[in-house]
């Protein structure tokens, strides 16, 4: 039977083998049906309608409030219209790519000087973290000011994902709520953003905290991801320097094989089906990215790190449907940045123990640890 421990430490072999089962199972551990091939998937993402985030189990909405990510229909578009609207032009700004590029440069170099260095929390988190402090346009708040506020927003999530009855600890949003005030009051870009949103000023705090989040967590372990996937094969990292166009599909190869958000809840408002499994109205239904994103029926080598692939499916790891992430673009030239950087150094450095910082998380994946020397 497979355990919650199992889909956080090594998920895959369990995946594929409850994918070969069905596309959609049912596993106790985590009492939800848990969707692992990528037809189901897309099928159950796309559909609001059958299968909705409106509900009061959703963990997110529990804690930072109702949001773009906790809402469908009508009040999820206008939650979320206004901020889709201030990421699209975000990440074709020359200005950010040249941050982007400098940010990384500089925590690259930063890097080599110490030798030894653990790159995720010397480069993979704080390049998103003072890029959305940025972007947003919160005053007066520093990199490691907003880590330290998502990272509580993440504790609690986590939380109440292990155990349904914890009681959300109101304080974890409440220097994120002072910050957007005081930026708002002083009239800076997200005063801006305030004024074309259609939400109540609690609503709106609630969608800044959703926008950190996945700007943060999500880029975090997108980066760090990337970094181990790559700097493991030495072939690979040849052939990266060798041709940089062919960067962007390291990119999206890392984001399929290892997503920074592995799941993405769901609950059936109505009794309906799905690849032929009969599910009820209120059920849970847990749409695995990362089982769907190594669907053999999809992919060839499902489980293979290929830099030549060519006319497959997308990866779902950004979501698909109304929920599509709207920082999607900008995480990846943030990736893309951090890979420039390190492989544009005058040494690449060698990772440690490859298989001891493979990414781990039951919900959110990433390696606890990515230790390099230079």
């Amino acid at each position: 039977m497979t355990s919650r421990k199992d889909l956080a430490e090594d998920p895959h072999p369990h995946l594929a083998r409850l994918r070969a089962e069905a596309p959609l199972v049912w596993v106790p551990a985590l009492e939800a049906w848990l969707v692992v091939g990528r037809d189901a998937a897309v099928e159950v993402m796309r559909d609001s309608t059958r299968f909705t985030v409106d509900d009061p189990r959703f963990t997110t909405g529990q804690v930072v409030g109702p949001s773009m990510l906790s809402l469908d229909g009508p009040a999820h578009a206008r939650h979320r219209a206004a901020f889709a609207a201030a990421f699209r032009p975000s990440v074709s700004s020359a200005d950010l790519q040249e941050s982007l590029a400098k940010r990384a440069a500089a925590l690259v170099a930063k890097s080599r000087a110490s030798r030894s260095s653990d790159l995720r929390f010397d480069v993979a988190a704080p390049l998103p973290a003072a890029t959305i402090v940025d972007v947003l346009g919160l005053i007066d708040v520093t990199t490691e000011q907003a880590t330290h506020w998502y990272r509580q927003i993440v504790d609690q999530v986590a939380q109440l994902t292990a155990d349904p009855n914890h009681v959300v600890d109101s304080a974890a949003m409440a220097p994120l709520t002072a910050a957007v005030d005081h930026s708002i009051r002083a009239d800076g870009p997200l005063a801006a953003l305030r004024r074309q949103s259609d939400v109540d000023d609690q609503e709106f705090v609630a969608n800044v905290g959703v926008v950190m989040f996945g700007a943060l967590e999500t880029a975090e372990a997108m980066i760090a991801n990337l970094l181990w996937h790559v700097l493991q094969r030495r072939g690979v990292v040849g052939a990266l320097q060798a041709h940089p166009s062919r960067r962007d599909r390291a990119v999206e190869e890392s984001l399929r094989l290892e997503p920074g958000a592995a799941v993405v809840d769901r609950f059936a408002t109505v009794d309906t089906s799905v690849a032929g499994v009969s599910i009820a109205a209120g059920d849970p239904v847990t749409v695995s990215l990362a089982a769907a994103n190594r669907d053999p029926a999809t992919y060839a080598d499902p489980n293979g790190f290929s830099l030549e692939r060519e006319g497959e499916p997308s990866h779902l790891s950004f979501v698909v449907g109304s929920h599509v992430c709207i920082g999607s673009h900008l995480a990846r030239a943030e990736a893309r940045a951090v890979l420039d950087a390190v492989l544009g150094a005058p040494t690449v450095p060698v990772l440690r123990n490859a298989a001891g910082s493979a990414p781990r998380g039951l919900v959110f994946r990433k390696p606890e640890h990515l230790l390099v020397d230079w």
